[in-house]
């Protein structure tokens, strides 16, 4: 091809690398320098068109910079061919040329044709910006830089080749700068911006104010759950149907046999039966997100082989600085070569990354999509195998670890492939002395595994005694009402700690653990480098260390150091993920409920719902239900029967929620179902009852009143717009149950199946509701309904009875029929109607509303003076004249969220907190700590200055004489290093322990001496969140994050101080690239925290609508919204996930910038060692350059830890905010102390005595002035908010007077400790509050008392029969809130409290509802016999507890209405006589 007389390819090698000025041969330069990009770009177009073609984004509009492209493009062509031309007019003049003229110009003409065919055809397919094209422009301009600076050198020769050279290479640096912007989005599209513009973006918007939602891209469409999930359920119903065909056709194959050998058959068939071939979820994901992520592995492998090439050109900087007299050009290219690989390498990594993150973002979604979509469907067996809890925690944790797997997983081969390649270089480089360093590493694998063991084991245990501490403190704080009444806080306080001591002696043990973990991982790569050049050194006489050879290999030990640590963590969070595949896997084999079971159809019989020899259940082993029933059109059945004898499950078997065994079962038309137990999503009223049906005013507002719901919304603070908390927290149950009835009546559908929806109601609701929506008068008539109760008196209203009776229908017919048999339906209306009949009378006045209701309902509700029972036989309807008052009343009221919203901290944290945070660890410790991390660095550094002056030896000739000098000193400072690390890292650990005990304890004292009002307005998970996250935070993430800060900060500062002193100007760099590196690590972290926080918010609606599904999934499918609850679903995750991407992209658009600088570090130390060649010693340069290669890493680690120490700082904060809230008086007021036998007498005195709840709000008590005699009994009655519980808290100082005073036998409370008061005042609370302990414990936290005056105690509480019946006897179990006790019991339990302390006042707070008739009468006539010559005080709701006081007292609107004996006061016919009159005590 080239005649020699021409053209050689090198030219000569002088003229290339031993002149000042060094240049390449033209052939060179025509041949590999021009052809090097075509090459690229005819090797990529096939695969890039095909990809083109299969995907298509719409197209783009040609823009002014595309038509520059193209004309730009145009103009190169013919550029490259007037050459071509001009080379055949030369050999018409008969100048031969060398063929390569001919080719070069031809070849690039031709791509350039191409490139500006690819510039149209990207548009076209709506390409915004092309990696292609920029990378094709790129090599363009790198390779043409060497003939242009070649054609400067030659200028004076011939003129018009360069012409045309110089016209091509302003070309393509013009197309290349037009490549770096972006084209405009294609029509019609709602597209991405694109991520690395946008994060520039987003990072200065992040860095000026706080991110919010709005502000972020949106979803990616192929990254988002409409692409993703269906693409994993794909896969996985492949796996399943293949799983399945192969069970088939073992079942075939055995069937097959079995004609044969009959007995064989039969056991290989149970085989079979015990391991069926189960589908491979890990299939599905590989086959789903496989190919993608091996995009990501590519860039991985590339980056691995990329990392060797800066050692082996450390090896030649060292040796070109040994030589004299070699052009200074040849030490610059290093210095460029190193920064470029390194370059390169940050860039192809953060690809990978990119790709790996995306990849887990991905699997992360689709497999919370899977299991979503799943748990609509699973069957009522496999829902009991799994708790709501666990099917929640698959989603947030199992789904998460295979998110974190991901960006690891290619460290599986990567790390073992990384190993070899450093092994293979260090043995070209020191020989099989490299196998004594490779020794100390595999001999440290064991080590660290045994540690991480440990700490494995230690962290369990930890978590236990977490666990243990949050679940007292959430009891704790339930009860601080009762903590207070009784002044029991320093017990439970004792109780804290106790388990807080435990929790911090398991921190301190990790602690040691992770001390020499850290040891260890530091000191590694010095011990293996010691031993590699001990016995390098000591075996051979000739072996000499020189710089070369100790640099270089000091920074493969270096790479070595990051796969071996990453190898062990790699494999264990693989162990992880298996077991989350095989979770995820059998929750996905689960059977899923028939959607055949039960017939749709409309086919036109009479009967709308029929079951003909029905047999369903629940679970294979439950015994089955047997049902026969046809219902006709528009009727209403009632079914009755005992409880548990299958009449829920009736209704289940109608909505294909159990399995069907036998039969048919057919329902015509939609569904409308009131579950037993309403289930209400967390939305505003509204949405609950409308449930996806659009809003109509009118149907609305009559579905409304039909369910009594009308007088509730004018209590609730934003009418119908309330938001109502998860589980419809603040709602009562009957409000509950009325909402879900309501529901079913709005979605007017054709058969309505109710499952006991009256039993939470009051009885004249119950009433109510029968009467105007269910009965044969009310708004679903014509309606088939399916009733199932126990409400008797509703029964002969109904069409037909349904008696159940142990699993099947024993009788049915109408009322009367049913009576005439007297079978078992006659024989259960004998047992239950006497019970009923009393219900009914004591029910009026005890709704579940909220108490201010009653009064209210009784006024208006049946207005016009009808009383409910007269109320049935009107007509229900909506007449327009309610209408027009509804509208009146029902401005849309504006959200009320429930409770004001907890701020998330915005912006920076103050300087403030991180001093709060010192003065926790102690200034002094904090010094110290720095000051053993400095001493740590200098050792670090004196190793390898001394390093570098035992390599010096070798150029000096003087070697052999002082090797064991040598040794032993590199050795000593290694080792010392070694133990200043563990030392430090351990007091460390110290400090921040201590700092978690102080603040905790300053949490928890502080928390039990807030006065209750505080408890009043803050919700108790938001007190909690503190005591457990942020508690966790400071114990565990904060030292962790303080470790690797302080770690890489002196790093660091060691690097930059070797650099330096080996080569001063270094110092002039410093400046600009700190300034830069501050400047992008305040944006970075500015815009990731608030990232951060939004991921957060963003991440739990996801688990509380997930979980609220599980709990209602049988109403969403009863409903037919399953669709729609996907939608909802997939939508809460891709808002998450839109925060979360944002957040990988910062990752890595950080990760280039600082590793930016860490590779101008890199550089500026090649380059001034290049410039002081002449005063350096190889073993100097050998340490900068080396130093300079491991900073990158550091600086990469230093932001992301002073941003995660930025966000756990944050815990220290919201601990402190909640540590220095406003206290109550004090405990003990040393001077002021009443003498112990105080109060003697029991005079109580009230003067002048004023009180309000809270600051700004209304006086609850008004100047109220009376005085209690010793031994006195005062009743207190009044209505409800007239300040009767008000009364007694004031007693107790709950609330603190606002004016006047009470004195107790002569002592003004208000001047004694709370505790002194507290402790000498009994209370009998209204809700019983038990703690979960012993029952001792709940008796007598203090152990004050004797087991006999315990036991006496109960007795006198009737509870000693029982107690005695238990095992455990005193040391009975109470559960959490006393859970296994009956609520009458607990008051009881309450009962007993109180006459152990027997003190001379007791105040007794009567239960309202929780106690049946025959316990109140108990707890009253102990209390007339046990307290005889008390004070007590009785807040009545039942009066005929207090005829027989000595006085009553009647509260009105705070004020004393009446304050007399019960006969005068009747007599007076007052207020008193009016609600004796009402509870039918007198006539």
């Amino acid at each position: 091809l080239w005649p020699t007389n021409h053209c050689s390819l090198l030219g000569e090698s002088n003229q290339t690398l031993h002149t000042d000025r060094p240049d390449l041969p033209d052939c060179f330069q025509l041949s590999v320098l021009s052809w090097l990009p075509c090459i690229y770009l005819w090797v990529v177009f096939p695969i890039y068109l095909f990809y083109l073609k299969r995907n298509n984004r719409g197209y783009i509009m040609m823009s002014i910079m595309n038509r520059f492209k193209t004309v730009f493009g145009l103009l190169l062509w013919i550029v490259c061919w007037t050459d071509l031309f001009y080379t055949f007019h030369e050999l018409r003049q008969g100048h031969t040329q060398p063929p390569i003229y001919f080719v070069t110009p031809l070849v690039l003409g031709m791509t350039m044709l191409l490139a500006t065919f690819l510039i149209q055809f990207e548009r076209l397919r709506g390409v915004q910006s092309s990696g292609v094209l920029f990378i094709f422009w790129f090599l363009s301009v790198l390779c043409s830089i060497v003939p242009f600076r070649s054609k400067i050198l030659q200028a004076s020769k011939e003129v018009r080749i360069f012409t045309t050279f110089y016209f091509y290479f302003a070309l393509v640096v013009c197309e290349l700068v037009l490549c770096c912007f972006n084209e405009k989005p294609p029509l019609f599209s709602n597209v991405v911006t694109d991520p690395v513009s946008g994060t520039l973006l987003m990072a200065i918007k992040g860095y000026r104010m706080p991110l919010e939602a709005k502000d972020l891209w949106s979803m990616n469409p192929r990254d988002s759950s409409k692409v993703m999930v269906p693409k994993l359920l794909k896969e996985w119903e492949k796996e399943q149907s293949k799983a399945k065909r192969y069970v088939d056709q073992k079942r075939y194959d055995c069937l097959m046999e079995k004609s044969d050998t009959n007995q064989e058959a039969e056991v290989l068939l149970s085989n079979q039966k015990a391991a069926p071939h189960q589908p491979s979820f890990l299939r599905a994901l590989i086959k789903a997100f496989g190919p993608y992520f091996l995009i990501g592995s590519a860039y991985k492998v590339l980056q691995d082989v990329i990392t060797f090439v800066n050692p082996q050109l450390l090896r030649m900087l060292i040796s070109f600085t040994k030589q004299k007299g070699v052009p200074d050009w040849w030490g610059y290219s290093l210095a460029f070569l190193m920064f470029f690989t390194a370059f390169l390498q940050t860039l192809i990594l953060h690809r990978h990354f990119q790709y790996c993150f995306v990849t887990g973002m991905n699997v992360r979604t689709a497999i919370i999509g899977a299991i979503y979509r799943k748990a609509l469907v699973i069957t009522n067996a496999a829902k009991r195998s799994s708790t709501v809890g666990e099917v929640v925690n698959l989603m947030s944790v199992d789904a998460q670890r295979f998110m974190d797997l991901t960006t690891f997983l290619n460290m599986l081969w990567s790390a073992p492939l990384q190993i070899v390649l450093a092994l293979y270089f260090l043995w070209q480089n020191l020989g099989p002395s490299v196998l004594a360093g490779v020794a100390v590493m595999v001999m440290l694998i064991p080590f660290n595994a045994v540690i991480a063991m440990k700490t494995r084991a230690y962290q369990v245990e930890q978590m236990q005694y977490k666990d243990a501490r949050i679940k007292l403190m959430n009891e704790i704080l339930n009860g601080i009402k009762v903590l207070k009444l009784y002044a029991w806080e320093n017990s439970f306080k004792e109780k804290v700690l106790t388990i807080r001591q435990k929790e911090l002696n398991v921190l301190r043990k990790t602690a040691y653990l992770g001390a020499l973990s850290t040891m260890a991982w530091t000191s590694a790569p010095f011990l293996v480098a010691l031993t590699t050049f001990a016995v390098y050194v000591t075996v051979d006489e000739n072996n000499v260390l020189d710089a070369e050879k100790a640099f270089v290999s000091l920074s493969l030990f270096n790479i070595l150091r990051f796969p071996l640590n990453m190898l062990p963590q790699v494999i264990s969070s693989m162990v992880q993920a298996s077991v989350s595949l095989k979770r995820i896997q059998s929750f996905l084999s689960h059977d899923e409920l028939d959607p055949h079971a039960v017939e749709r159809k409309n086919t036109g019989t009479e009967f709308s719902v029929a079951v003909i020899n029905g047999k369903f259940t629940w679970a294979k082993e439950d015994p089955a239900v047997l049902i026969n029933v046809m219902v006709p059109q528009g009727s209403l059945l009632a079914v009755v029967g005992h409880v548990g004898c299958g009449k829920s499950s009736l209704i289940s078997a109608l909505l294909g929620e159990m399995e069907k065994l036998e039969g048919d079962v057919s329902v015509r038309g939609s569904v409308a179902y009131v579950p037993q137990q309403a289930w209400i999503q967390n939305a505003t009223l509204r949405d609950n009852i409308l449930f996806g049906k659009p809003y109509n005013e009118q149907k609305y507002t009559c579905v409304l009143e039909a369910c009594a719901l009308t007088p509730d919304l004018e209590v609730l603070p934003g009418g119908d717009m309330t938001e109502i908390g998860e589980k419809g927290i603040n709602l009562s149950g009957g409000q509950r149950q009325r909402v879900s009835l309501a529901r079913a009546l709005y979605s007017d559908t054709d058969v309505y199946l109710l499952d006991d929806p009256l039993s939470a109601v009051d009885a004249h609701v119950a009433k109510h509701i029968f009467d105007n929506l269910i009965g044969p008068e009310g708004l679903l008539k014509g309606k088939t309904r399916i009733l199932v109760t126990h409400g008797i008196s509703f029964l002969p209203q109904v069409d037909n009875i349904m008696v159940m009776v142990e699993g099947r229908v024993s009788e049915m017919g109408s009322y009367q029929e049913l009576l005439s048999q007297n079978g078992a339906f006659a024989e259960f209306l004998r047992n239950y109607s006497l019970e009923d009949i009393i219900e009914e009378d004591e029910a009026t006045g005890r709704e579940t509303f909220p108490l201010t209701l009653v009064s209210y309902i009784s006024h208006h509700f049946y207005a016009d003076g009808e009383n409910p029972k007269s109320r049935s036989v009107r007509r229900h309807g909506c007449s327009q004249r309610k209408h027009s008052e509804q509208q009146e009343k029902h401005k849309p009221h504006e959200k009320q969220k429930l409770i004001q919203a907890e701020t998330a901290e915005t912006g920076r944290v103050k300087a403030k907190v991180y001093l709060e945070y010192i003065k926790a660890v102690g200034p002094l410790l904090s010094v110290f700590i720095c000051f053993l991390y400095g001493c740590q660095s200098a050792a670090s550094i004196g190793a390898n200055i001394w390093l570098s002056q035992w390599t010096n030896d070798a150029s000096n000739n003087q070697t052999q004489e002082n090797v064991h000098m040598r040794v032993g000193v590199y050795a000593a400072l290694g080792i010392a290093q070694g133990i200043l690390v563990m030392i430090s890292s351990f007091t460390l650990a110290m400090g921040n322990i201590g700092a978690a005990k102080k603040l905790h304890n300053n949490l928890l004292v502080n928390k039990l001496h807030t006065p209750q009002s505080f408890f009043d307005t803050t919700p108790i998970g938001r007190i909690i969140n503190r005591f457990s996250k942020d508690i966790y935070i400071i114990d565990e993430a904060l030292p962790a994050t303080v470790l690797m800060l302080l770690g890489t900060v002196f790093v660091s500062l060691s690097t930059i101080i070797v650099i330096i002193s080996s080569t001063p100007i270094f110092a002039v760099v410093i400046a600009p690239l700190a300034f830069i590196y501050i400047f992008v690590q305040r944006f970075y972290v500015a815009t990731s925290r608030q990232l951060k926080r939004l991921e957060s918010v963003s991440r739990s609606p996801i688990y509380s609508h997930f979980s609220e599904t599980v709990t209602g999934c049988s109403v969403i499918r009863a409903y037919g919204r399953h669709s729609a609850f996907i939608l909802m679903s997939d939508m809460k995750v891709d808002d998450n996930q839109k925060s979360y991407y944002p957040g990988i992209v910062s990752n890595r658009w950080l990760g280039v910038r600082i590793e930016f600088i860490g590779n101008c570090i890199v550089l500026f130390a090649a380059l001034f060692a290049v410039t002081g060649k002449e005063n350096l010693n190889p073993g100097l340069v050998g340490l900068s350059v080396s130093y300079a290669l491991q900073v990158t890493m550091s600086l990469n680690w230093m932001v992301r830890m002073s941003s995660d120490l930025e966000n756990n700082i944050v815990a220290v904060e919201r601990v402190k905010e909640y540590s220095e809230t406003k206290t109550e008086a004090p405990w003990e007021v040393e001077d002021k102390k009443p003498p112990p036998e105080w109060p003697m007498e029991g005079n109580v005195e009230f003067h002048d005595y004023s009180v309000r709840y809270r600051e700004g709000l209304d006086l609850v008590l008004k100047r109220l002035t009376l005085n209690v005699k010793g031994g006195e009994k005062i009743g207190i009655v009044g209505r409800t908010g007239a300040g009767k519980s008000s009364m007694t808290l004031c007693l107790f100082r709950l609330l603190e007077a606002a004016a006047g005073e009470i004195t107790v036998d002569e002592v003004k409370i208000a001047e004694i400790g709370l505790h002194d008061l507290r402790s000498k005042l009994t209370i009998i609370p209204q809700e019983p509050v038990l703690f979960s302990g012993t029952l001792r414990m709940n008796l007598d936290p203090f152990e004050r008392y004797s087991d006999e005056e315990v036991w006496k105690a109960l007795e006198h509480s009737h509870l000693q029969k029982f107690v005695s019946n238990q095992p455990a006897k005193l040391e009975l179990e109470c559960a959490e809130g006393g859970e296994n006790l009956s609520v009458g019991q607990r008051q009881l339990v309450c009962l007993a409290r109180a006459l152990l302390r027997k003190t001379r006042i007791l105040i007794l707070d009567e239960a309202t509802a929780a106690i049946d008739l025959e316990t109140d009468d108990l707890i009253q006539s102990t209390i007339r016999t046990q307290f005889e010559d008390c004070t007590v005080f009785t807040i009545a709701h039942r009066l005929n507890t207090i005829m027989d006081y000595t006085r009553v007292l009647v509260l009105d609107k705070g004020q004393i209405a009446e304050f007399d004996t019960p006969t005068n006061l009747i007599s007076q016919r007052g207020i008193f006589y009016s609600m004796a009159k009402d509870a039918g005590l007198t006539q």
